[in-house]
């Protein structure tokens, strides 16, 4: 199997996961943004920094709640 190949396999596998990760990732960003930009103008860099490191517990979390509910269903 080639690496073309394999590649196309993983993709279709994992397309709409992988499409789920960056919806996430870009809401994220945008709204941490967005806040800095208009509600924590003076809040110093690394407040910011920390915020989008917080971004990684939260996809984890919120993942995890959505397969609880679809669990639970």
């Amino acid at each position: 199997m080639s690496l073309a190949d394999r590649l196309e396999e993983h993709l279709a596998e994992h397309r709409s996961g992988m499409v789920y990760d960056l919806v996430f990732a870009v809401v994220w960003v945008g709204f941490v943004s967005l806040l800095f930009d208009f509600v924590f103008t003076s809040a110093p860099t690394w407040a910011f920094y920390m915020f989008m490191l917080a971004g990684v517990p939260a996809y984890f979390g919120f993942f995890w709640s959505l397969e609880l509910a679809k669990q639970t269903q």
